[in-house]
């Protein structure tokens, strides 16, 4: 949460990422930050803006992988997206407003996600009366047995009213027990039927978004008659009840909100929009176009969505590329100035890759061996054999185009192919992993460059 210290946001992401500890550290004050910023006047709150920040270091070094368990320690609404894919208004791409509309449209359905919770029990009890009406209708006055002659205006049933709750109770009861789950009953579900594919979904994001509010006006909401078994019918009951039982007006103001005070926005590939206007043809004729349409939005500006208008002032942007060829100085100024904080990740060590593969929580190793276990295979990989798969691993990034951790992959792929494949016809269920298994699995792609290129 928000509340976290530096030092413990630092200890939360040591648990997932290795090294790094700079980069750990700016986002963590950055995170801090924004606490300090909500308990301020009023007045002062507005005026502080946050401190966004530039991650420059290779690929696989952990910079996405950080800000993605950055936003989940602080719960707040997150979105990754390329920079490259965004171009120059008059050319073709995405407006660059859509992040704030994407970013906003995952806000919403975070909330709505936390408010159902809220409700469920009382959803789940409304669906189970829906189920029980399904499966043992009610009586009503015009589906009785005979008029009662002796007394005007009232009806005689086929049961009592007491043995009718009664039966209904016991039918409760068995469904809660799972008695009836191989029962099946019809229900309607309600379904808003609203065209689709009538703009593209390239750019024009503001005709698209009036059109589909218009049409879906235009088309009220109708309901499809399904014939499913009890547990389905519950679930879907269930969730169709809590949908209806959580206000969207209460939902789309805090979602609005949390994205105007603590969204985070991992702008990647910065660097691949960083050079400037230079005569020529092709990509590099907007790369200046996307940083100035880029600009307002991380400065601060207003974004129409359909959740009404969201101010950009206090989004937090943390930005990363490689700048192999380009330099952060290559960016306009002005967007330079929106990017104080600048960090420098350093590139992972046959020690760091020994540490990715057994430390963190989601460890490689600790991966495929659950992975493996769910075929009746025990696996064990033994020290020596985890330093020699850091050790190819750091060799071929040397070698050829150093890609970070992500070699781990290509690497424990490559050795464990043989065993993956026969693993649901393996007689021997135990299997230890050493370095001269490792060594013999992997000696001819990593004695031959050319292969090792192609192979990992």
């Amino acid at each position: 949460m928000e509340t976290m210290t530096p030092r413990e946001v630092v200890e939360a992401l040591d648990k997932y990422i290795i090294g790094q500890h700079k980069a750990k550290r700016a986002v963590a004050i950055a995170l801090r930050t924004r606490w300090r910023r909500m308990r301020l006047p009023d007045d002062l709150r507005d005026e502080v803006v946050p401190k966004n920040i530039i991650m420059i270091g290779s690929t696989g070094v952990g910079k996405t992988e950080i800000a993605r368990r950055l936003a989940k320690l602080a719960d707040a609404p997150f979105i990754k997206v390329e920079a490259s894919k965004f171009t120059e208004v008059g050319y073709v791409g995405r407006d660059v407003e859509s992040i704030i509309r994407d970013l906003t449209e995952q806000a919403v359905g975070m909330v709505k996600t936390e408010y159902m919770a809220t409700v469920q029990e009382k959803a789940a009890s409304a669906a189970e009366e829906r189920i029980l009406d399904a499966l043992l209708p009610r009586r009503r006055p015009d589906t009785a047995v005979g008029y009662n002659e002796h007394t005007p205006g009232s009806y005689e049933t086929a049961e009592p009213p007491d043995t009718e709750n009664a039966t209904r109770e016991k039918f409760r009861m068995m469904l809660r027990e799972g008695k009836l789950d191989e029962r099946t009953v019809e229900f309607e579900i309600k379904e808003k039927a609203v065209p689709m594919g009538i703009i593209s979904n390239i750019g024009m994001e503001d005709l698209e978004i009036s059109l589909k509010e218009m049409m879906g006006n235009m088309f009220p909401e109708k309901t499809k008659r399904r014939v499913l078994k009890v547990p389905e019918a519950l679930k879907a009951l269930t969730q169709e009840e809590a949908h209806r039982l959580v206000d969207m007006d209460k939902v789309t103001r805090e979602a609005v909100r949390r994205v105007e005070h603590t969204g985070i926005v991992f702008l990647d590939e910065l660097d691949k929009v960083a050079g400037r206007e230079s005569g020529g043809h092709g990509p590099d004729v907007s790369r200046e176009g996307v940083q100035r349409d880029l600009l307002p939005i991380i400065e601060g500006s207003t974004v129409n969505t359909k959740h009404g208008i969201v101010h950009t002032d206090h989004i937090l942007f943390i930005a990363a590329g490689a700048f192999h060829v380009s330099k952060p100085s290559d960016l306009i100024p002005e967007l330079q100035g929106r990017f104080p904080i600048r960090v420098e990740l350093d590139n992972l060590t046959k020690e760091d890759f020994v540490r990715i593969l057994t430390e963190p929580k989601n460890a490689l190793v600790r991966q495929y061996v659950a992975l493996l276990g769910t075929e009746g295979l025990e696996v064990e990989f033994t020290p020596d054999a985890v330093e020699e798969i850091a050790g190819m691993a750091a060799s071929v990034n040397e070698r050829t185009e150093n890609i970070g951790a992500r070699r781990l992959y290509t690497v424990l792929e490559k050795l464990l192919d043989d065993i993956s494949f026969h693993a649901p016809d393996a007689v021997q269920k135990k299997i230890t992993i050493n370095a001269g298994y490792v060594k013999d699995q992997l000696k001819d792609i990593t004695k031959d460059v050319d292969l090792s290129r192609y192979i990992l």
